[in-house]
Parts: C-alpha cells; structure tokens; sequence
C-alpha cells in the first residue's frame, strides 16, 4: 500500500482546511493508499511552531501593518533567505519522520512544509513525489523556494499558473484547479428548509456578514459596517456570524436592539453551518482569506470584502475587485452609498454573481486528487 503525508502549519485555518479536504477525499474515494495529516511545524520544533503561530496571529490583529512588511519582505532579501535557512535547519528534523514513515507522495498546504521536503529531496534525503498546494489568490515566492525538486503545484487560477512559467517553472508541473474544497460546499441543500429554521423570509435578499475577526480595520470599524447594512433602508435580511468572538457578538445584539430588528437579523456565534447559510445567501460580507474566498465562489456569492490582513489578503482582495466579484471597503469607504449602489441597481449584483461562475472551481479537490493519484 502506497503512503501519502500531507503536511500543512497553523498560521490561520486555510493551509489545514486545504489538507482536510484533500485528506478526507482520498480517505473517502481511494481504498489503496494509506495517508496521514500532519502539522509539519509542530512536529519540528512546538515552542517554535507556539510562538510564530501566537506571533503571527497577535502581529495580524495588533498590528497588521507589521505582518503586511514581514510579508512584502519574506519575498525576498534577508528576509527570505533568513526563512529558507532556518527551514534547511529545521527539515533535519523531519528527515526522521519522513526515514519512519516512507511517504510515497508529500502533498504540502504551506510553503514551510514544501521548502523542508524539496530541501531533503535536493540532497539525496528523500525520493518521493513533492506536490504544493498554494492556498491564496496570489503568489508569494516562499511558496517557490526549492521548485527545481517539486514535482507538481497546484494554484487558484490561470493568472498564478502564468506567473509560477514566469518564475521558470515548467508549465507540466503547475494546474490551475483552484483551492481544495469541502464537499459540504457541492451538496444539495434544502434552501425553504434552511429559511425556516433560521426563521428566515423566502421574499428577502439574505446577507451573510462575518464578523469575528478584529483583523484590519478593527472591531470597532466591523460594528460600523454592521450598523450601517441593519440601518439600510432596503427589504433585507441579515445573518451575522460572530464566531467566537463574544464582545463582537454583543456589539452585533445591541445594534439589533437599537433598529429593533429582531425580525430580519439573526446574530449567530461559530456555526458548522456555513455550507447551509451560504446557499441560501444574495452576498457574503467577508475578509478575503482564501478557503473563505473559495467557499464563497464556489456558493457564487459576490463578495463585500472587509478587514484583509495585509500581504496575501489585501493581494486577494485587489484581484477579486479586478474581476468583478468584490469590492473592497477601505477607512474611508461610504458604505451607505456603496449600498445604495449595490442595492438600487439590480444588474449589478446579477453581474457580480455570473462573474462568481468564470472563476469558481467547484471540482478542484476532485481534479487535485485524480492528477496525483491516476
């Protein structure tokens, strides 16, 4: 039987989502392959992999500016090779995991997991196939470091497959399926069904409006946007997602209170019904991560982007508003005339959704799956 790793990191849920999709795929559809999940960081170095997931996730909410550098800078320069050598250091590491477990295949959802096995492939460590899966709408070349040993990438579209031939990349070895995709995304749902338990109307455009991050613009700026889609004057329905982020949550309830709009907004913490709530929404109002963006493409739901971290984020963002499909709240934003607009003129969200369609990649998880293993 034939062994498949796949390695993924912690910085933000996409890179593990992607694995799961993959691993749960192959797990459901390929009975001749023993496979494994594994956070490659975690297995390396915890205290590492503790602190540059706490780092990463407090620089991303306090200041984000600071992750918008380090991720502009780890493209190139000291930065960058800083990165790739201590990933050199660290694959020593993994080498004795991958001696044990003797993958035949190393599917990566992070580019640390892909640097440490092309390093090892490089000298002599290891044989197996290599494959990267780039979990965002735009590349960053951490991504590409050791692409002379990786046998296969996998990116979100066909303008990062021409950017990766640019990189000198051969064009055989890069698919534009699109990012790994839950298959609760692909099922059919029962929308009357779903309305009803959510004591939703069937005659009413239904927003789906995030709200748990506090990344980018800040609580306080979500709230206001939050306020100003309830005080809309227009025949809608708003489900807003808290996550688990209780002093949003609250902010969202009072604003409820205020319009006394208990009728036509719900305010729901984490939820595992997203797949649900996205087929029975008009417009999602998200940050632009990229399982998310997926998600919501593959729901064809044009998008209000909102709080992007800086770096990847505010890169995905800037190509969904270049296809037609967001458009991008920013401080200075006039989000009662950008409603207005949105609202007042109904092609324009007709439009927004058909272009949803040109870039959705519904089957990706599928297409990934069978080019690897057929």
């Amino acid at each position: 039987m034939k062994k498949i790793l796949i390695f993924y990191a912690s910085y933000g849920g996409g890179h593990l989502n992607a694995a799961k999709s993959i691993y749960e795929y192959i797990t459901n559809n390929y009975n001749k392959y023993d496979i494994e999940m594994i956070d490659c960081m975690k297995y390396v170095n915890k205290t590492i992999e503790k602190i540059t997931t706490v780092a990463y996730r407090e620089a991303a909410k306090k200041m984000p500016w600071v992750w918008g550098r380090i991720y502009n800078d780890s493209q190139k320069g000291p930065l960058a090779h800083l990165s790739s050598r201590s990933n050199k250091i660290l694959a020593i590491k993994l080498l004795k995991l991958l001696r044990e477990k003797q993958p035949d295949l190393i599917i990566s959802t992070h580019p640390f997991g892909s640097q440490m096995c092309s390093y090892l492939k490089r000298k002599g460590k290891i044989h197996a196939k290599i494959a990267t899966i780039m979990t965002d709408f735009a590349p960053h070349d951490q991504w590409l470091v050791g692409s002379d040993f990786t046998d296969y990438y996998f990116v979100a579209h066909d303008k990062m497959k021409q950017y990766l031939i640019s990189k000198n990349i051969p064009e055989q070895h890069i698919f534009a399926t699109g990012i790994p995709l839950s298959k609760k995304f692909l099922e059919k749902h029962d929308k009357t069904k779903i309305l009803k338990d959510f004591s939703l109307s069937e005659n009413k455009k239904t927003i789906l409006f995030f709200g748990g991050g506090e990344f980018g613009l800040g609580k306080s700026k979500t709230v206001e946007i939050f306020d100003s889609f309830v005080s809309f004057n227009h025949d809608l329905q708003i489900i807003g997602i808290a996550g688990k982020n209780e002093k949003m949550k609250l902010a969202f309830e009072n604003i409820v209170e205020k319009y006394n709009a208990k009728d036509r907004v719900i305010v729901l913490p984490f939820t595992d019904k997203v797949p649900e709530l996205m087929s029975v929404s008009t417009l999602v109002v998200t940050k632009p991560g990229g399982m998310t963006t997926t998600e919501s493409l593959a729901s064809h739901l044009p998008m209000i982007i909102i709080n992007p971290i800086p770096g990847q984020e505010e890169e995905n963002a800037e190509f969904l508003e270049s296809k037609g499909i967001g458009i991008w709240i920013k401080k200075d934003t006039d989000v009662s005339s950008l409603l207005n607009d949105l609202f007042s003129n109904s092609n324009k969200l007709e439009t927004m959704k058909e272009n949803t369609k040109l870039l959705a990649k519904p089957n990706s998880t599928k297409d990934i799956c069978e080019i690897l293993l057929n």
